[in-house]
């Protein structure tokens, strides 16, 4: 399987909340760093699940490069403030915003991933306080 079939598989895994088809991409010592924490698969599912439950998140690919062991991804990602999140309330708003993710590869499965958002614009478009 390509590398892009990869990260195509992720963020229908991502969208749809299946956890276990998600964790499947990764290789087993893999390094995950976001917005919210880094570390492990132990790490970062808890703040996706977070992310799916709370703000209905959802990923639509715009571009992707790839290049060696490496893919990056430009989103557009777009959510509802449906659940509570780190300690709000939801309000139902939605957002919007731009997001980039950076994957890399060994053996056929992700290493590595970065992703970043605008937080921030998050928080306003759905009028999450501040903090």
């Amino acid at each position: 399987m390509t590398k892009e079939r990869i990260v195509r598989r992720y963020v229908a895994a991502f969208n749809c909340g299946d956890w276990d088809a998600l964790a499947a991409l990764f290789s087993p010592d893999a390094d995950i760093f976001g917005v919210l924490g880094a570390g492990g698969l132990d790490v970062a599912m808890p703040i996706w699940r977070m992310l799916h439950e709370g703000l209905a998140m959802e990923l639509h690919i715009q571009a992707m490069v790839s290049e060696g062991d490496t893919v990056a991804v430009r989103y557009i990602e777009r959510g509802r403030f449906v659940g509570p999140f780190r300690g709000h309330q939801p309000t139902g708003q939605g957002y919007e915003i731009n997001a980039m993710e950076w994957f890399v590869f060994r053996d056929g499965l992700i290493a590595r991933r970065w992703g970043a958002r605008d937080s921030a614009a998050i928080a306003r478009q759905t009028g999450m306080p501040p903090g």
